[in-house]
């Protein structure tokens, strides 16, 4: 009698290997830390945020090898990652979705001023409910953010992106893939010209580092 041939188990694909993201923040202006600037035009770098960013750039291409660049569409931001451009010989990709939060009335108002305000103690401890006037919430600043370093990593899987944006957006998204809730993002502190790593796959994300500044 013939024996029954034994079933074998289909094989699983292995897991695409994951894209790391190189999550580096706009180096300063003469405003960093005085003033919301948003998305208002002609906003250079200082000339300490353009040493800064030349730092920044030497130190992550001696240490990484990159893809790909892309970059908020602010001057600000584009002009940082001008140097990483120039020395990896690629070109930066502006991406609409790594932009500033849209701040609305807010911007180009001090901050001096702003932490006066009522409404800035909600900015800071509850800004999952908070909307800026004529402006984006930070739940729409976060899944928009979110989503465009998402569609990144879809794009270079495997490889290593340098991403360069702001702030509040870089924190948002650290945020979410910690799984922390976006009342808790203020704890995160990233610094002008700084490095955050992160990792996006399909094994789920992952935190390198934060907040790296050379």
């Amino acid at each position: 009698m013939a024996q029954p041939k034994a079933q074998t188990k289909p094989q699983q694909k292995a897991p695409k290997p994951p894209a790391t993201l190189l999550l580096i923040r706009h180096a300063e202006t003469a405003t960093t830390g005085k003033v919301l600037p948003g998305r208002a035009a002609g906003l250079a770098l200082s000339p300490k945020g353009i040493g800064q960013a030349e730092a920044t750039a030497e130190a992550v291409a001696a240490r990484h090898k990159i893809a790909a660049i892309y970059s908020s569409p602010m001057e600000r931001a584009c002009q940082t990652a001008e140097p990483l451009s120039r020395i990896i010989r690629r070109q930066i990709r502006v991406h609409p979705g790594l932009n500033e939060c849209e701040f609305g009335r807010w911007t180009g108002r001090r901050l001096s001023a702003l932490r006066k305000s009522p409404a800035w103690r909600q900015v800071q401890l509850n800004p999952s409910n908070f909307r800026f006037p004529e402006g984006e919430s930070f739940p729409e600043m976060q899944n928009r953010m979110v989503n465009s370093l998402l569609e990144i990593a879809q794009t270079h899987r495997g490889k290593t992106v340098a991403v360069f944006s702001h702030a509040d957006t870089i924190k948002a998204a650290v945020a979410h893939t910690l799984g922390v809730h976006l009342d808790l993002f203020q704890r995160i502190i990233i610094s002008p010209a700084s490095v955050t790593v992160i990792q996006l796959g399909e094994d789920g994300p992952a935190v390198l580092g934060i907040n790296h500044s050379y």
